[in-house]
């Protein structure tokens, strides 16, 4: 097995000037996109990497504009870069003058993993012994919503791919959480559409076939989660604080067998100086009304007026989840409310193991 380096991207949501919408009530910061991607790529650039990955999101909306802005700038990378869609990327089944859907996403990255692929799912040889699996987790149901889940089609084909690769080091890249990285994520209203509808389904492929890491996007939080052997490294958006990405070292040599994952952020780009304090504060100005709704909401289901004096004290509660490695303790609150925050501490993480969100080695 071989040692190596690559680098995470999440959920860039590139958006050209043109392309972007006022949302009032939009959590993330579309319009340092471009900018923050180009900064992350010059330091990338400077890198020994042999490959990097960007497990979804890549646009805004899936604006056509917008893919073919992101493809062509991999295709100047000095390195190979992978992605898969996000919910973001493919908004529509068919395409549209103003929408890329299922059907030519594809068309557009055939540089970046789907140069085979027939579908929008691929397999990949990165290095000798090493081999990347990009799963499509993207589709919609009959009312024609988004949803987020593999078919039966598509377990078959891992199944067969993963028969194929025995004994390999796999990367599996999917866009939805297989793992929870908050408490309750697969069941709790504002978690679960974060989630693989069909989660258990898939981890009991990869634990049959001895499958290590999962690496996923999508929640824009900083996060390392652990789950019957199996690690899920999601990355946050690089658009939303804290503006990060990830370098990580494999040595996968019979001695070690071990992941190195070091983490940097985006601090600031051109109209914001003090990007990292913008955005926190973007995020906790937006903070009432989505911590209104967790608090309201199962397991806790306080009545709207008993939120109001908790509010300030949570108002940047939000940023530093996404920001990773967070210690949340609120001694003055209510004992079920304190006892439910305090388990955004470190959620999900082995107890047999110290590592962080952010920097830290993973022992496979």
């Amino acid at each position: 097995m071989p040692t190596f380096r690559f680098a995470i991207i999440s959920d860039p949501h590139v958006a050209l000037p043109h392309t972007i919408e006022p949302i009032a009530q939009r959590f993330h910061l579309v319009e340092v996109s471009l900018a923050a991607l180009n900064q992350a790529l010059a330091h990338l650039e400077q890198l020994d990497l042999d490959f990097l990955l960007i497990p979804g999101d890549l646009t805004q909306d899936g604006e056509p504009d917008n893919h073919a802005w992101l493809s062509d700038r991999l295709t100047r990378l000095p390195f190979p870069a992978y992605v898969i869609p996000g919910n973001h990327d493919v908004t529509v089944p068919q395409s549209t003058p103003k929408a890329v859907g299922l059907d030519t996403f594809a068309d557009y990255y055939s540089h970046c993993g789907y140069d085979q692929a027939k579908g929008l799912d691929y397999r990949q040889t990165l290095l000798p012994g090493v081999q990347l699996i990009g799963l499509n987790s993207n589709g919609f149901n009959d009312s024609g919503e988004q949803v987020g889940r593999l078919d039966t089609a598509q377990l078959q084909w891992l199944t067969h791919q993963l028969q194929q690769c025995r004994g390999e080091f796999v990367l599996v890249m999917i866009h939805h959480n297989v793992i929870e990285h908050l408490p309750g994520q697969s069941t709790h209203n504002l978690g679960c559409r974060y989630m693989l509808e069909n989660a258990p389904a898939l981890l009991q492929i990869l634990q049959q076939y001895q499958v290590k890491l999962i690496l996923t996007g999508h929640l824009h939080v900083q996060d390392i989660a652990h789950q019957d052997g199996i690690y899920e490294i999601t990355t946050g958006s690089l658009v939303s604080y804290p503006h990060p990405y990830r370098v990580i070292e494999a040595d996968l040599t019979p001695t070690a067998r071990q992941l190195a994952v070091k983490s940097y952020r985006i601090d600031a780009v051109e109209n914001y100086p003090d990007l990292a304090q913008t955005s926190r504060q973007f995020l906790g100005d937006r903070s009432a009304r989505f911590m209104t709704r967790l608090l309201t909401s199962p397991p806790l289901n306080i009545a709207p007026e008993a939120t109001e004096p908790l509010l300030e004290s949570l108002r940047y509660f939000w940023a530093d989840v996404a920001a990773g490695d967070g210690k949340f303790d609120f001694p003055h609150f209510p004992p079920t409310v304190r006892a439910f925050l305090q388990q955004f501490s470190y959620f999900n993480h082995p107890p047999h193991l110290t590592f962080t969100d952010n920097d830290t080695v993973l022992n496979l």
